[in-house]
């Protein structure tokens, strides 16, 4: 009821001329051509208006706006409004009055841009009626069928499968590590321990001032008059003056010589 009472504009032009048609004698369409087209019998301004799922063409009083005639429309196209078919300025339309009288009178715009503006605003309304029918209708239908029971029933149940939410041992899954450019990076083993680096090898230098003599193995031959006749041959070679030609290891070329039987072991120096 609401929706009746509201009346909205949709179209306003303000030249509009009204003429006078002869009846249509035979079933071919009006033609603009038979009218006194430089003769109109009225002028004025037509607005365009609809309530409801009803359009109206009112012609009014350009200056003081009363209304001249106005045509209901139920239908576009239709009975109610007529192209002619010698032009696209000039229309057809059919006006009532309150008491159920009508008549048909023709109506022309001097620009053409106005006479499509006119045509556009009811092919509009009704496209727009013709789909609030159809929603409507769907509407109906749909309150008229069964409705689905979607509820669940006693003793019903679901399962979910959401994957990545739980791992083999039902505990959540541990989230996988990744560096840089999407690669996965393996943690560290446990337990590691830090290798000690090795201790570098001593000089060349340190090797060569350091001798380490021969070890004596004590001979059953000899006895320990000769071991302390051999240890003080080298001191009292030392009191006498070197000359510079002496070699310094005959001593220990003379004690080796000295034991002629005696087998060289391993020592027990530990040499880096």
């Amino acid at each position: 009821a609401a929706e009746l009472e509201y009346e909205s504009v949709l179209c306003v032009k303000p030249d509009v001329n009204v003429y006078r048609i002869p009846p249509r004698t035979s079933n071919r369409g009006y033609r603009a051509s038979d009218w006194k087209l430089d003769h109109p019998d009225w002028t004025g301004r037509l607005r365009v208006t609809s309530k409801g799922k009803t359009a109206y063409i009112k012609l009014e009083d350009k200056v003081s706006g009363e209304l001249f005639a106005q045509a209901p429309i139920d239908q576009y196209p239709g009975i109610a409004v007529e192209t002619v078919a010698d032009s696209s300025r000039y229309f057809v339309i059919r006006i009532q009055d309150g008491t159920g009288r009508s008549a048909f009178i023709g109506i022309g715009f001097t620009d053409r841009g106005d006479a499509f503006d006119f045509n556009v605003s009811l092919q509009d309304h009704f496209k727009w009626v013709k789909q609030e029918t159809e929603i409507s209708k769907e509407s109906q239908e749909a309150d008229t069928r069964p409705k689905l029971d979607l509820g669940f029933k006693e003793g019903q149940t679901i399962k979910l499968n959401i994957g990545n939410m739980t791992s083999k041992k039902g505990g959540a899954a541990k989230p996988r590590v990744s560096g840089s450019g999407g690669l996965s990076l393996l943690p560290p083993p446990p337990g590691g321990k830090i290798a000690v680096p090795p201790i570098p090898p001593p000089s060349s230098t340190a090797i060569a001032n350091h001798v380490t003599p021969p070890p004596v193995q004590k001979s059953s031959n000899a006895s320990s008059a000769d071991i302390l006749l051999d240890l003080d041959a080298p001191a009292a070679a030392s009191k006498a003056p070197v000359s510079a030609t002496t070699d310094l290891w005959g001593d220990f070329s003379t004690a080796s010589s000295a034991v002629p039987n005696q087998a060289p072991q391993q020592s027990n120096w530990v040499q880096f």
